[in-house]
């Protein structure tokens, strides 16, 4: 195998086991004991006989390349050391009989489509170095994704794009209260997301966040949103109730809640000048809307 720099424990390949405390340049020469370095990319790409990556208890790998892991069918477990930083672009694409991922506090930046299409993963645990360095579609189409929990002390700023996209076992998710904006797509087409909280330093809902949820039933905007893009809730058919701390101004797209429940009740702030209170209004797409102004 073409390693630089890394240390590691063992690799399992089918039933057999190559145990090694040494480390290798990317042409294989053995370049002594030193155990830094950085697993390359396309380390060990589309290798479906591999089940299991570990590593040696002194590692300080430092990274994660693009593509290292991906389409290791087979792969049901890896550690990710606590000495990485970064996973890069597509790093575990396709592994998918992976079933649960612990992202370290050390690490601080996942590139776009890191997990994407893990379908055999249940359980993400996501540490607290994450603040603004994560791509698109890093959880995307994990099918199975019932499980993400994120560390009390989380910094992440965003939901990024397409981040959750395609969870179709999602049902339900806390949201770190850092988290300032909801990306385009993050939650589209999770068909069994039933509750969600959205914090009160959101301040964005990208287009299409969370398209295509006909699980949800109600939603709460809080008062710190400032633009709800093009079709936000649009195809939540089941949408039925939102407590609206918004003025209408903050929809700055259009058909924020087509195809949503008819009749849509909205809840507005009593004192909020923008809405008026009435049945049978259309509002972003739907044109069967209740306005009660009553929060």
């Amino acid at each position: 195998m073409n390693i630089a720099g890394i240390k590691l424990k063992s690799v399992v390949i089918g039933s057999s086991t190559i145990t090694t405390s040494r480390a290798f340049n990317s042409s294989g020469v053995q370049v002594g004991d030193t155990n830094t370095g950085a697993i390359p990319a396309n380390w060990v790409e589309n290798q479906t006989t591999i089940t299991t990556i570990s590593f040696a208890n002194n590692n300080s790998v430092t990274s994660i390349g693009d593509y290292a892991f991906s389409g290791c069918t087979s792969l049901t477990n890896i550690a990710i050391p606590s000495s990485v930083t970064s996973i890069a672009y597509y790093g575990f694409q396709g592994c998918t009989s992976l079933t649960s991922i612990t992202i370290p506090n050390s690490v601080t930046n996942i590139g776009q489509g890191a997990f994407l299409g893990c379908s055999g993963l249940t359980t993400a645990t996501i540490g607290n170095g994450l603040t603004n360095s994560v791509g698109s579609e890093v959880f995307k189409n994990c099918s199975n994704l019932a499980t993400v929990a994120f560390t009390a002390t989380s910094g992440m700023t965003s939901i990024f794009e397409g981040m959750f996209q395609g969870c179709t076992k999602l049902s339900n998710i806390t949201i770190p209260n850092s988290v300032t904006s909801i990306g385009n797509y993050a939650f589209s087409s999770c068909t069994s997301l039933t509750s969600i909280n959205i914090p009160s330093a959101v301040a964005s809902i990208g287009q299409q966040a969370f398209e295509n949820c006909p699980s949800l039933t109600t939603i709460t905007i809080p008062n710190s949103v400032t633009s709800i893009a093009n079709y936000a809730f649009a195809s939540c058919t089941n949408l039925a109730t939102v407590l609206c701390n918004v003025a209408q101004s903050a929809f700055i797209g259009s058909d924020a809640f087509s195809g949503t429940a008819s009749p849509l009740t909205i809840r507005a702030r009593s004192t909020d000048a923008s809405w008026t209170a009435g049945t049978g209004l259309s509002f972003q797409g739907n044109t069967n809307v209740t306005v009660i102004k009553n929060l």
